[in-house]
């Protein structure tokens, strides 16, 4: 055992020019053994140990010619020490071997190695070891400098080894192009029973095929990795082009002198021309998708896929019309996608809405549009809530609009549906009358806000002028106060009629009406009954469930151990009511006594 507080000794053994060889395996036991104390490891003397070794490790490496000693060298270096040694020539392609038997390789080892022109091989041998996200670090670590805008120009990343890097990241997306459905690899991303990646290259692929934009119109013709290609630019180029444009746009706003205007910025181009875009053409419309069982969520899927290419590529409409107005009918014929739902209360996901809002930018089929106006007719109506002015919200809405009903309507996105209508009636092929016969059956404040949008059709204004109700006050589910409630002649009718409003999924964000029940002095225990029971439970005071729980259950250990049973669910299970859970309790048999 050495002592801890030897530690600088030997280190400055290490490196002193005079230090015998035949002291070198003595040296680099004593720095390479772990500190230990009669009570076990000694941490303190563990990290004396590694601060000293590190120091000694460069030179005992450029001593190290017997195999075990520089073995027993190397397998006490960290990642990053090998990394910076690898740099620096001192380990080398010959010292793989015994690396690799204790550490998995980085992408700081690869760089250090490829910056030695004789070793370039070497370092992308090591390239299929790698995870996604550490191909994509031999690329972004290559340049030391990379974040200091005002560094000398740094030397590119060798082209084999970029290409290497290139092929390796895109092979596994190219495979599943090949051959859709479940791969490994694809689990963290994949849409939900669909076998693909939410979308095509998430993460690695596409942050290092953005680094070369020079070789995009090279790479989309090639013969293997062309497709995947294709699929990553139509994807993210002109999404990411945004992004830096929105970044930059920030960044010179905040260099301006405090009172001038930022310099205007001329309109930048598209990220991909008209040549690429015509290139990516055979990827557009996903026709991976195409054979893929369970048509009525593939179909609806590649849709939406679809539609969200053209809207981030607005050109790809005047060079690829007609093959997108087919592939939106096929999408809807393979899938039914304009075939009502039986359980409307299904369509959690708003289904319907981005299924029409997906037609209006893609379908040129009449009939197809038509049939989309009326399936919005099946989308629940909206049920829009007021709740009480608090003094720290009144702060922020004061002088705006924000608390009027149609801004009331968008707060938690309930106008996708009237919105997805507007997008259909913008569609020159979709017939007026389907547009028109539609508005009857829109909630009054959808009219409303159909009136306050400047980019509606003056057709369409007319229309919903004519059906929009004068005071759209009347369409908002206001909740009193207590003390408005006390000016009311039977308060608890009004609490009742809170509770019979339909909910919809994301419109009672932190369960406005449920706490507005709760909190009210005016609550019955019918009301409560109403109630899910983590609302009564979990959101308030213990005292509102207490009395009714010690009322059911009071001193029979079977009803407390159903209630015990009832409360223990979980995310996934069935929520029930506080009402339900009182009559589980209740309903428990007496017990069996012996006459």
């Amino acid at each position: 055992m050495v002592n801890a507080r030897t530690y600088p000794l030997w280190q400055q053994l290490a490196v002193t020019d005079g230090l015998p060889d035949e002291a070198l395996p003595a040296v680099i036991e004593a720095l390479c053994t772990p500190s230990r104390a009669f009570y076990g490891v000694d941490n303190r003397g563990e990290e004396w140990r590694k601060e000293a070794f590190a120091g000694a490790l460069p030179f005992l490496l450029q001593r190290a010619a017997d195999p075990a000693l520089r073995r027993r060298v190397l397998e006490q270096a960290d990642d990053k020490q090998l990394a910076d040694l690898a740099e620096q020539g001192v380990v080398t392609a010959a010292d793989l071997p015994v690396i690799l038997r204790t550490h998995r390789p980085t992408p700081g080892l690869i760089i250090g190695l490829a910056r030695h022109s004789g070793q370039l091989d070497d370092a992308i041998g090591l390239l299929p070891l790698l995870h996604d996200t550490d191909l994509e670090g031999v690329v972004n670590e290559w340049n030391p400098n990379r974040y200091r805008p005002d560094a000398e120009a740094f030397p590119p990343v060798p082209g084999a080894l970029f290409d290497a890097v290139l092929e390796y990241a895109l092979t596994p997306l190219a495979r599943l192009l090949q051959n859709p459905g479940r791969h490994a690899g694809w689990k963290i991303s994949e849409h939900h029973a669909l076998g693909l990646p939410h979308e095509f290259g998430e993460g690695a692929p596409w942050h290092i095929l953005a680094t070369c934009p020079d070789r995009w119109p090279a790479l989309v013709e090639h013969p293997t990795l062309g497709t995947a290609v294709q699929h990553l630019l139509l994807d993210h180029a002109e999404v990411e082009a945004r992004r830096n444009r929105i970044t930059e746009s920030g960044g010179n706003h905040l260099a301006c002198a405090p009172g001038d205007a930022p310099a205007e910025q001329p309109q930048p181009g598209p990220a991909l021309d008209g040549n690429l875009l015509r290139a990516c053409l055979p990827a557009l419309c996903l026709p991976e998708m195409t054979g893929l069982p369970k048509p009525s969520v593939t179909a609806r899927h590649r849709l939406h896929s679809i539609a969200r290419r053209v809207r981030d590529n607005p050109g790809l409409m005047g060079i690829a019309a007609e093959q997108l107005h087919a592939a939106a009918d096929e999408c809807v014929r393979r899938g039914r996608l304009l075939t009502s739902s039986r359980n409307p209360k299904d369509d959690h996901r708003n289904k319907t809405v981005t299924v029409t809002e997906d037609l209006a930018r893609l379908s040129a089929n009449p009939a197809h549009l038509a049939k989309a106006c009326a399936l919005l007719t099946t989308v629940e109506q909206p049920t829009v809530v007021s709740t009480p002015p608090s003094p720290r919200l009144a702060r922020i809405t004061e002088g705006t609009d924000l608390n009027t009903p149609v801004r009331l309507l968008e707060r938690h996105y309930q106008h996708r549906r009237v919105a997805a209508l507007l997008a259909l009636a913008g569609n020159p092929h979709t017939p007026r009358t389907a547009v028109t016969e539609t508005l009857p059956a829109l909630h009054p404040l959808e009219l409303a806000w159909i009136c306050h949008q400047d980019n509606a059709p003056d057709w369409l204004h007319t229309a919903a002028a004519d059906l929009a109700p004068d005071d759209d006050t009347a369409a908002v589910l206001r909740l009193l106060t207590d003390d408005e409630l006390d000016q009311h002649p039977d308060p608890g009718t009004v609490l009742q009629t809170w509770l019979d409003a339909p909910e919809r999924e994301g419109v009672w964000t932190d369960h406005e009406v449920y706490r507005a029940v709760l909190n009210s002095r005016h609550h019955t225990v019918d009301h409560l009954r109403q109630l899910p029971v983590g609302e009564v439970l979990d959101r308030s005071e213990p005292h509102l469930a207490l009395p009714h729980l010690l009322a059911q259950c009071g001193t029979r250990p079977e009803r407390w151990n159903a209630l015990l049973k009832a409360l223990d669910y979980g995310p996934a299970d069935e929520k029930i009511t506080f009402g339900e859970l009182l009559d589980t309790v209740s309903s428990q048999p007496e017990p069996i006594t012996s006459a």
